[in-house]
């Protein structure tokens, strides 16, 4: 895959500690891309001042909008040493994930990046409605951004899915790969491919009173295995940095992610309905929920934005 010509940094409002531009500041320097910090911004009362003429309206809204900007380019002036071509840009739209999405599309944006927020008491991430519309519609990939570092030396796990040998998933599974790959080269970091299989069904076993569960299970186990394998073997990824265990995919992944310390999970998501909507559904509310780094979701070729055809 070719590098990051440009990448957009969802700021945070609240805070002048923007971890999601600090990550996209560190992907850009490797890359030589253009960063666009994108605020959206949105006050309902200047919409309802019914005493104010149009033009009076516009000129309160501009006031903000530059108030805001001014703010932004302050915290922007720290990262001038990186030697990063960076700039803001700041909107007025009611709707931040449609003003994201509208933006990237019509700039050629390579990658949208977004910082999460730790709810202060459990230290458990909260998802925005903006956070899940930028997963479900955002045509290019969206990385969530927590505030686990990216060393020198570290783990990105990708999750596959090998239930299905369709050439959709196939080629899913590929630019899943091929964007871990990419990553890998630019921090010096390895590629590990995660991949949960089902368990024997419950209602088998009490059917049929000869069933053999664990021969049942080890061929599950045998059959993921060694698709597994085939796809590093293609993908030239270590057989050792394959991990195949039994359970939910919302189960596995944060489980490895844990183990093996990484920074970044990959997955695959199209976010429709069906089995298509599997990993952008349930189960990645669950992922997302329960890993403590970063996650880039992936969309396949192809992949329509809802707000492209409204």
């Amino acid at each position: 895959m070719k590098d990051y010509n440009k990448v957009l940094v969802v700021i945070n409002p609240t805070t002048d500690h923007q971890a999601a531009l600090d990550r996209a500041v560190d992907l850009a320097s490797k890359s030589q891309a253009e960063v666009i910090a994108f605020l959206s911004i949105f006050d309902f009362s200047y919409e309802m001042t019914s005493i104010l003429s149009h033009q009076e309206r516009e000129a309160m809204r501009q006031g903000v909008i530059d108030q805001r900007k001014a703010w932004l380019d302050d915290i922007l002036v720290q990262y001038q040493p990186r030697g990063v071509n960076i700039h803001s840009e700041v909107v007025w739209h009611n709707r931040p994930f449609e003003s994201v999405i509208n933006y990237a599309m019509e700039h050629d944006v390579d990658l949208i990046v977004k910082g999460t927020h730790d709810h202060d008491k459990l230290k458990a991430v909260i998802f925005t409605p903006t956070d899940w519309h930028l997963m479900r519609k955002a045509p290019i990939p969206v990385l969530m951004v927590k505030e686990h570092d990216w060393p020198v030396n570290g783990k990105i796990i990708c999750a596959i899915n090998v239930a299905c040998e369709d050439e959709e998933h196939q080629n899913l599974n590929g630019k899943v790969i091929q964007y871990a790959k990419h990553l890998a080269d630019k921090f010096s970091a390895s590629v590990h491919l995660v991949n949960g299989y089902p368990g024997t069904p419950v209602n088998l076993a009490i059917e049929l009173p000869d069933f053999d569960a664990n021969s049942y299970n080890d061929t599950i186990r045998m059959q993921h295995e060694q698709r597994v394998q085939y796809i590093a073997q293609t993908y030239e990824i270590p057989f050792e940095n394959c991990h195949v265990e039994e359970g939910l995919p919302e189960d596995i992944i944060p489980d490895m992610a844990q183990k093996l310390d990484a920074e970044l999970v990959i997955l695959g998501t199209v976010g429709r309905t069906g089995f298509s909507a599997a990993l952008i559904g349930n189960t990645a509310e669950h992922v997302i929920d329960s890993i403590n780094c970063d996650l880039l979701a992936i969309k396949p070729d192809g992949f329509k934005s809802p707000l492209e055809e409204e």
